[in-house]
């Protein structure tokens, strides 16, 4: 039999040791002010194994700050008269923040906004429509990809602009910060309807590129949608699901599809949570659940 001694520190180590893990999910922090939405998560399926640095600084927080986007129907939305956000991308984050056993806070961000806020700290992780490239690979850690995309083209019916070659010399409205354009041009170019002399993927600036099409940046989606309707640019480009939300009557898609996009969530390189969001995405594929999420918000 071990002595008494012996037990007790052993008793005491164990105390430490549950102490040290946190086996209680930690209640939110946000202020009872936040305009932003709270959800209070479930302990069930938080991470029994030791964290790292950040996702400890989460789980003591209480708090996963997530950037989504609110006004994509089906991937993040926010409802105007309640605040609640709905989508498939929302769900993910719920999933993820009961993973830890935290609370979580959404942040409404656009294309421009999403990875200034994830590289300043204000946010942990980007589920926002965000598309998988190697050079943005080369910044942040992605997932495995939840969801493929295409990118297309919605025009005003009135406009006569049905195909790709119709879009030479045309003004396209695009969001600052996405990879449409670039797809857009690559595309066009692949199919011999604009020159590719300076076109270089890597160094592709939106903003500069004259070259048979240009381009208008805005900083969200509904400001394109207006700008297409009152003739500011010709068409607009970005993720057909996107595009989905504002394909209203008197309007429609070229007949094109074109640069599959792969969604992923995005974290800071070399994080703890890299590694914890991999693991739900990965499961939640293998188990059928993103399946089920994406026929639920009307994305197949």
């Amino acid at each position: 039999m071990k002595k008494k001694v012996l037990s007790a520190i052993m008793a005491g180590v164990m105390s430490a040791m549950l102490v040290a893990c946190g086996s209680a999910a930690p209640e939110s922090t946000a202020s009872a002010d936040s305009t932003e939405d709270i959800v209070v998560a479930s302990s069930e399926d938080s991470i029994a194994a030791p964290a790292s640095e950040d996702v400890q600084a989460i789980k003591d927080r209480g708090v996963l700050k997530v950037g989504v986007k609110n006004a994509v129907m089906g991937f993040g939305f926010e409802d105007p008269l309640t605040g609640e956000y709905t989508g498939l991308e929302i769900e993910l984050a719920k999933a993820l923040a009961d993973k830890l056993g935290v609370g979580i806070e959404f942040t409404a961000v656009t294309a421009a906004t999403r990875t200034e806020l994830l590289d300043s700290g204000d946010i942990d992780c980007v589920l926002a429509t965000f598309t998988i490239t190697d050079e943005r690979k080369e910044s942040w850690d992605f997932t495995t990809p939840y969801y493929t995309d295409y990118v297309s083209v919605l025009v005003e019916d009135s406009k006569g602009i049905k195909t790709l070659d119709d879009l030479v010399d045309a003004t396209v409205g695009v969001s600052s910060g996405s990879t449409s354009a670039k797809s857009l041009v690559k595309a066009m170019i692949e199919k011999g309807l604009i020159s590719g002399d300076g076109f270089d993927e890597e160094s592709f600036d939106p903003a500069t590129w004259t070259t048979g099409i240009k381009f208008r940046q805005y900083d969200d989606y509904p400001t394109i949608s207006t700008a297409l309707s009152a003739g500011e640019v010709d068409a607009f480009c970005v993720d057909k699901s996107i595009l989905a939300i504002y394909k209203t009557e008197g309007r429609s898609y070229i007949d094109a599809e074109f640069a599959p996009q792969e969604y992923g969530i995005a974290t800071t390189k070399g994080s703890g949570l890299s590694e914890v969001a991999e693991e739900l995405v990965s499961a939640s594929l293998s188990d059928g659940t993103i399946d089920k999420l994406i026929k639920d918000n009307g994305l197949d």
